[in-house]
């Protein structure tokens, strides 16, 4: 798996949201992207599964331009937005089915998931009928049903309970032993639970990417040290 995010720039009208990104993934890791809200964190994101438009700059992707490649890089690509759309009114395995047939893959593999993210009680309700924990679930159920090489999760343990962001933590760590996952999230714990390396962005710009430990460096704790860096750049 590799992954080279060269010079992205993406502008919405005056405002950049990034400027000039560089990024370069080429192990299996589970990487936390940080940075205060508005940063571009969930641009970038998009712009990487090929959601959004990017302005300038190329995201190659398992050595493919994924601007000219999009299919075969989606392919191998999984996501879980922040919002998580879901069909609500389907059923949770016949959601899940449905992806499955979407990525021809055989059914087999949506038992083995449905197993994996621990949503078995679950199977047979609607989706609109779950709790908002069990439908991150199922967000991330549809997000590895194909065996991703790259796993892309925007804020997935948002609004959980605590016993529900272990869990959630526990499947991602599983994941992350095999493939690799980029993971967006405000909540420093589940940094250093989950990840061996940080991308901090602010205003668009990428102001650390390091091991977590660089990034914790001299400061006592991950928030102490989001919140110097970050504050060092608005006084710039």
């Amino acid at each position: 798996m590799s992954l080279q995010v060269t010079n992205l720039t993406k502008k919405f009208g005056e405002q950049t949201a990034l400027n000039s990104i560089n990024i370069s993934i080429d192990k299996n890791e589970i990487i936390g992207l940080l940075g205060p809200n508005g940063a571009g964190k969930s641009t970038l994101m998009k712009s990487i599964v090929g959601a959004l438009k990017i302005d300038e700059g190329e995201i190659i992707f398992n050595g493919n331009n994924i601007s000219e490649y999009a299919i075969e890089s989606k392919k191998k690509i999984g996501f879980l937005p922040e919002n998580n759309p879901l069909y609500l009114e389907m059923y949770v395995k016949e959601y899940l089915q449905f992806v499955a047939n979407i990525h021809k893959i055989p059914e087999s593999r949506v038992d083995e998931v449905i197993d994996l993210v621990g949503i078995t009680p679950e199977k047979s309700k609607k989706i609109g009928q779950l709790s908002k924990g069990y439908k991150q679930r199922v967000g991330l159920a549809q997000a590895i049903i194909h065996q991703p090489d790259l796993l892309i999760l925007d804020e997935p343990t948002n609004g959980l309970d605590p016993n529900q962001i272990i869990e959630i933590r526990n499947v991602v760590k599983e994941i992350g032993q095999e493939k690799t996952v980029l993971l967006s999230t405000h909540i420093m714990q589940e940094v250093e639970a989950l990840c061996s390396r940080v991308i901090l962005i602010h205003k668009g710009n990428i102001l650390q990417d390091c091991p977590i430990e660089e990034f914790k460096g001299k400061f006592g704790s991950l928030e102490e040290a989001f919140a110097n860096y970050t504050q060092m750049e608005n006084q710039v």
